[in-house]
């Protein structure tokens, strides 16, 4: 008689997710495109039933604080800016064209995300995947 095991891939965790990556320079439209498809094909290993939200990544800023990014399934952008990073609001301004909202959270439209990381460029240090990540604007959706 063969024993039935359960399908443990049901249940999987997802792979540990990688640690902070240094920024490399994106000087380029065609860069920042290369870097997206590469990271949104990254994120997808790591996004599981379990783990389906909060999932985005981070990009730690030279000068201090972090900046949480989350695409929405409808193609929005939401930010969680830190409050060590409410500096870099400006920059975010000028690449989005946006003013700056009340609170630490940004919701763009998905038409400048290469904007903003064009924008953003110069300023990262590193960045790194990130699940679980409690995107406090979810109330907003």
């Amino acid at each position: 008689m063969t024993r039935m095991t359960p399908d443990r891939h049901d249940h999987a965790d997802p792979p540990p997710a990688p640690q902070d990556r240094p920024w490399k320079d994106l000087a380029t439209i065609a860069d920042v495109d290369l870097w997206i498809g590469e990271h949104d094909q990254e994120l997808q290993r790591y996004v599981t039933k379990s783990y389906s939200t909060g999932h985005g990544i981070c990009f730690t800023l030279a000068a201090g604080g972090d900046i949480f990014l989350h695409t929405t399934g409808d193609g929005d952008v939401v930010l969680d800016v830190t409050a060590d990073a409410a500096w870099a609001a400006p920059v975010i301004s000028a690449a989005t064209g946006l003013p700056a909202p009340r609170t630490e959270m940004w919701v763009l439209p998905g038409d400048v995300l290469t904007q903003l990381i064009l924008g953003l460029n110069s300023l990262i240090a590193s960045s790194r995947i990130v699940v679980g990540h409690n995107f406090r604007a979810r109330r907003a959706f």
